[in-house]
């Protein structure tokens, strides 16, 4: 079990932002707020996830938005499951559809996928986080 107050820059605490993160993109959508800025959190907490595994593995990473680049930080001894993988798809969400411009319009649909997605990577990263703080014991 993770503490409810970890260490700031912990991986316990990147976790608890990926969580926050999560509630925040899974809220009932209020009028005005289009699906671009609720999928933004999904993305966040997917990216927020993988930092935490890679604190908890002592792996150093830029400070980047791309989720395939910090995936490929992994170390091999972590298993990365297709739904993780798939995650990648989220990183547009990072920028490029928080401002006007040219791409295509967020749905209902992708909206759901994008929290599903976020939801299988954070249980992911709790798990390998959990795992690795029960070894440090």
């Amino acid at each position: 079990m993770l503490p409810e107050n970890p260490e700031p820059g912990s991986a316990g605490d990147w976790l608890r932002r990926a969580k926050s993160d999560l509630a925040l993109s899974g809220v009932p959508r209020p009028p005005d707020v289009m699906y671009n800025e609720l999928c933004f959190h999904a993305q966040q907490a997917v990216e927020k996830s993988i930092k935490a595994v890679l604190i908890a593995e002592r792996i150093k990473f830029r400070r980047v938005h791309h989720i395939g680049y910090l995936l490929g930080l992994l170390p091999q001894k972590i298993t990365v499951p297709p739904k993780v993988v798939e995650s990648v798809s989220l990183t547009s969400y990072a920028v490029m559809t928080r401002y006007p411009g040219a791409y295509e319009e967020i749905t209902a649909e992708m909206y759901q996928e994008a929290v599903r997605i976020a939801r299988d990577v954070v249980r992911w990263a709790e798990q390998i986080i959990e795992r690795e703080s029960c070894r440090q014991t």
